[in-house]
């Protein structure tokens, strides 16, 4: 009812009605490039968590271990973490020239934060005692840190990566308008210009459909690692 009511003053908005979204979408999986826009855009944000885990776990762990290194470092993460990952593209676009690699920085700018702090407070909530007996059997630094932190952290971790995806899901579409020829974001940019307002619907419903299923996922993997524990 509000696209008929649109239509009367503003006919293109037919296009963007329920119905044609929907047969549009149907049209565009029944082909490959939308499949491989889809495969692109997942194995960026792949890239771009696995980066951000890699970095925000490790300092994660210091922060939540080490007061000195949270005193000197944290409020410098919380200032960047306060800066709009977007706002860093045309540094990127300079820095790392055009294609995949400014796109996997700004998914791993995006997306680290998260991680790094639940990570951190994860580490600082642990039971007191489980690094006692830690230190008392010798264990060395490394030993308690894989063997005792990451074990007792690891829900703190995955709910981390469960709010970093819900980030970089946003953050792809803008950021795969930037110089690359293939994505989810690149897909709406060319229907706009192809004026296919129909596929630019339906590009926008399957990235919410994509973005829920890779929610749902990290809630599994969530409630199953606590349900093992």
């Amino acid at each position: 009812m509000g696209v008929t009511a649109l239509e009367k003053n503003t006919p293109i908005a037919a296009a963007f009605a329920p119905l044609e979204a929907g047969r549009a979408l149907l049209h565009l999986l029944q082909g490959p490039d939308i499949w491989r826009d889809i495969g692109l855009s997942l194995r960026r944000v792949g890239y771009g968590l696995a980066a951000a885990v890699a970095l925000g776990v490790p300092l994660g762990v210091l922060v939540g271990s080490s007061r000195r290194f949270a005193a000197a470092l944290m409020p410098l993460f919380q200032l960047l973490r306060m800066v709009s990952p977007l706002s860093w593209m045309p540094l990127a676009v300079m820095t790392l020239g055009v294609g995949d690699a400014p796109v996997y920085f700004l998914l791993a700018f995006a997306a680290v934060w998260p991680i790094l702090l639940n990570t951190a407070t994860g580490v600082a909530r642990l039971d007191p005692n489980w690094l006692l007996l830690a230190r008392s059997l010798s264990a060395t630094r490394a030993e308690t840190v894989l063997r005792v932190v990451l074990p007792g952290i690891t829900a703190d971790i995955l709910t981390g990566v469960r709010l970093a995806i819900g980030i970089i899901w946003i953050v792809l579409v803008p950021a795969e308008m930037l110089g690359v020829s293939a994505g989810l974001g690149y897909f709406i940019l060319d229907a706009r210009d192809r004026l296919a307002y129909n596929e630019l619907m339906a590009a926008i419903v399957l990235i919410g459909i994509l973005g829920f299923m890779l929610d749902w996922l990290a809630r599994a993997a969530h409630a199953r690692w606590l349900h093992v524990r």
